[in-house]
């Protein structure tokens, strides 16, 4: 074998090892930004499955509440679904992020807190998600300004004196923080279960999905983002906002979430300045610090509201 034979093969090996690489980053890649969303309706059936869902069960959310459906424009061209639940006239409203993959019927377990406390209630379809419209699922980067129109909203066809906070799980409770970093409107916010950095959560969820321990493919996956899609994991990455934040955040996480790892919740809260709460939900994995501990749940956060003079 020649020398100029030996190089080739060299390069046509590397070349092989490059597209390999990168194919499997793109396909990491399509995994980030198009989540297989479970469909509206199992949404419902799995919210009455999982908390035991009576006084606002499928049946009586569907057709017995009073409500009003919100339809409206992002400023990205499509089109935001929610659902506002008015309660007797209030001017307190609870806005509710749900997680990846499901839809605004997975934060109905959270609804009759508020009701409860005095709360207006709005629940909405990220995009990408339910009934909303958008192609793509950006972690937070472009929901904050979906969140925004939603707040927006509110002030429009509530009133301009509400007083409003925010309630988002999962990813929901990463846009809520990013969010909050964008408005100052907000009163209060409750972040349940969300990640602090992507970077971080993808590398970790690479090693349990697929057994796979390589931050080369983040990077790749993190490139192939930025350039498909305008952003990448660090600008949708919460502890990037943290420190601007100065609206009260009380952090909730389940002390036994191995999806989104507990020192998460704990590095948020311990970056955060302001006034602040934590609170780890025992015997909780990953979103079921209220489907495994109820009361404790209600009790953290009408304690939390009383400490801000909320309700």
């Amino acid at each position: 074998m020649t020398n100029a034979e030996y190089y080739l093969i060299i390069a046509i090996t590397l070349f092989f090892i490059f597209v390999l690489v990168v194919g499997i980053g793109y396909y990491f890649n399509h995994i980030i930004v198009h989540p297989k969303a479970i469909p509206h309706k199992r949404c419902q059936e799995l919210e009455i499955e999982l908390n035991n869902i009576k006084y606002k069960d499928l049946k009586q959310f569907d057709e017995g509440l009073v409500k009003r459906n919100i339809k409206l424009k992002s400023i990205y061209g499509y089109d935001l679904h929610g659902v506002y639940i008015p309660n007797n006239h209030s001017k307190k409203i609870i806005i509710l992020a749900h997680g990846i993959t499901v839809s605004l019927y997975c934060s109905l377990k959270y609804l009759n807190i508020f009701l409860d406390n005095g709360f207006g209630v709005i629940l909405y379809d990220h995009r990408n998600h339910g009934l909303s419209g958008g192609k793509n699922t950006s972690f937070g980067y472009y929901e904050k300004f979906d969140l925004k129109s939603i707040t927006d909203w509110a002030y429009k066809h509530i009133g301009n004196h509400i007083t409003i906070g925010v309630h988002g799980e999962s990813m929901g409770a990463a846009t809520v923080l990013q969010y909050l970093a964008i408005d100052d409107r907000v009163s209060f916010a409750i972040e349940d279960c969300g990640y602090s950095n992507l970077n971080d959560l993808y590398e970790h969820r690479l090693k349990e999905d697929y057994k796979i321990k390589s931050r080369l493919l983040i990077k790749i996956a993190d490139i192939i983002t930025k350039t498909l899609y305008g952003w990448n994991f660090k600008q949708a990455s919460p502890d990037q906002y943290i420190q601007m934040i100065t609206t009260p955040v009380l952090f909730i996480h389940g002390e036994n979430d191995q999806y989104v790892p507990t020192n998460m919740g704990k590095d948020l809260f311990n970056l955060k300045p302001g006034i602040k709460k934590l609170y780890i939900a025992k015997n909780a994995g990953h979103a079921e610090a209220y489907t495994n501990n109820k009361k404790e749940y209600q009790k953290q956060i009408e304690s939390f509201l009383e400490s801000i003079n909320i309700i």
